[in-house]
């Protein structure tokens, strides 16, 4: 390999040390809690009360990052009308009903309600 020369500089290891420790980091601050998790999830009967308080905190998590990307979005969502944004909600649930709790249905029907409502404003 030719050596680096005018403005482009090697990549050396000594330069990835930040990237690896964050990586590394990252990577066991998490798995830690996934592991332990599958290890209590293992001993906990699907049925139990705890198992429904469970889904019911993963329900009302999902729940929050939704509505919060509803009222307060960011980035290219934001130019789009609240109005327009909780239309497309209520036409996905609609669709999500219609047929019979499809879940792709539901967000296809909400993703092409706002894809339209977008293409009609011009936004």
């Amino acid at each position: 390999m030719a050596p680096a020369s005018g403005g482009e500089r090697a990549v050396t290891v000594d330069a990835l040390w930040p990237y690896i420790f964050i990586a590394v980091a990252g990577w066991l601050a998490t798995d830690i809690w996934r592991w332990l998790g599958v290890l209590a999830g293992n001993r906990i009967d699907e049925n139990s009360e705890t198992m429904n308080w469970v889904r019911a905190v993963a329900t009302a998590l999902v729940a929050a990052v939704i509505a919060k990307l509803i009222v307060y979005p960011t980035g290219e969502l934001e130019t789009s009308p609240l109005w327009l944004r909780v239309g497309a909600i209520a036409i996905g649930a609609a669709a999500f009903f219609a047929f019979r709790r499809n879940q792709l249905a539901g967000i296809a029907a909400a993703m092409g309600a706002l894809a339209f409502g977008l293409l009609v404003l011009g936004v």
